[in-house]
């Protein structure tokens, strides 16, 4: 039994904040960010709305595209380090928001590569037999965890959310192999201090600005180039494949500059990789669901593709991922 993607489905908020409107709240240009991260624009939700928000929307769309009942739906994963609040997940919220009353589900927590840790761990449960329908969702409300007067990090991040449905099938189609690290002597790097139960929010907290999102960019961007290319060419290397065999390679969104590098790494050429980010910024566990909704969309991959998923993130965490496109 295999885990096929047979729908896929993205979100972004109406409201599109450009690097112009970022001139007017911090000291930067929309050429330093182009330059440096090869970002114009990224979309920010409203005051009121949230992660669950940008994931039932998704959810919904899933539904609507595959015509499927939210009562057939077995499992749902969010990917998110964004969430409502600490508890219930936002999987609970979402669930009821789409009346999938039969179907239970949890949040996890993975960063910019969280993405790719719930949709192994989505297809791994659907290959045990047990489950058939099951919803993997990717959303971050980034600028929620922003500091707009740091432009070392308010530059780099938008919001939005992206999905897949996964379900059984007994073709040779789904995703074929993974490769997912882990290594938390890089948190310190990458975090966010204060909300958990280490630091519960206190007047302290809040003067101290331990909400927001806190990077080392310079040591974040040299371990990403390294760790993103290398796991990339590991998982070719481990499949007897090298880049041209790979139809489409879609890396997350972080950073022109360390998407160059792993594509060069790999031998891919630019009508191989996707790219969105001048459009998104890093939306951080939603990136690859959304560039992969819009390569379908486009008609950029076909049945019988090879597609190439990788992320780094907080963690630090890094893997990759092959899919055998298996959707007519």
């Amino acid at each position: 039994m295999k885990a096929a993607i047979t729908t896929t489905a993205r979100y972004l908020p109406e409201r599109i904040m450009t690097n112009f409107d970022l001139e007017k709240m911090v000291e930067t240009s929309d050429e330093w960010i182009q330059t440096r991260t090869g970002i114009a624009e990224r979309h920010v939700v409203e005051k009121g709305q949230a992660s669950s928000f940008m994931a039932t929307k998704v959810a919904k769309i899933l539904l609507h595209k595959s015509k499927t009942s939210p009562e057939d739906i077995d499992l749902i994963i969010i990917a998110t380090v964004t969430p409502d609040m600490l508890f219930p997940s936002t999987a609970a919220l979402v669930q009821d928001n789409i009346g999938a009353h039969k179907a239970w589900g949890f949040d996890l927590s993975g960063a910019c590569t969280g993405f790719l840790y719930a949709l192994e761990t989505g297809r791994l449960l659907v290959e045990s037999g047990k489950y058939n329908k099951v919803i993997v969702i990717g959303v971050d409300t980034m600028s929620s965890i922003l500091d707009y007067t740091d432009r070392n990090t308010c530059v780099l991040f938008g919001d939005g959310a992206g999905g897949v449905l996964l379900e059984s099938s007994k073709k040779e189609n789904g995703v074929m192999d993974s490769i997912l690290f882990l290594d938390g002597s890089g948190g310190k790097y990458l975090h966010m201090p204060a909300g958990g139960s280490l630091l519960p929010a206190s007047h302290d907290t809040v003067d101290k600005k331990l909400h927001y999102l806190k990077q080392e960019g310079k040591i974040v961007f040299k371990f990403a180039v390294k760790k993103m290319a290398d796991v990339c060419s590991e998982i070719l290397e481990r499949n007897g494949l090298t880049g041209e065999k790979i139809k489409l390679f879609i890396p997350h969104q972080a950073n022109k500059r360390i998407i160059d590098a792993a594509a060069q790494r790999c031998g891919f050429t630019e009508k191989q990789v996707l790219i969105n980010i001048n459009k998104y910024g890093n939306t951080t566990a939603a990136t690859i669901p959304i560039g992969l909704d819009e390569a379908v969309e486009d008609g950029v991959i076909q049945y019988g593709d090879l597609i190439l998923l990788a992320a780094f993130g907080a963690g630090f965490s890094w893997g990759s991922m092959l899919l055998h496109w298996g959707v007519d």
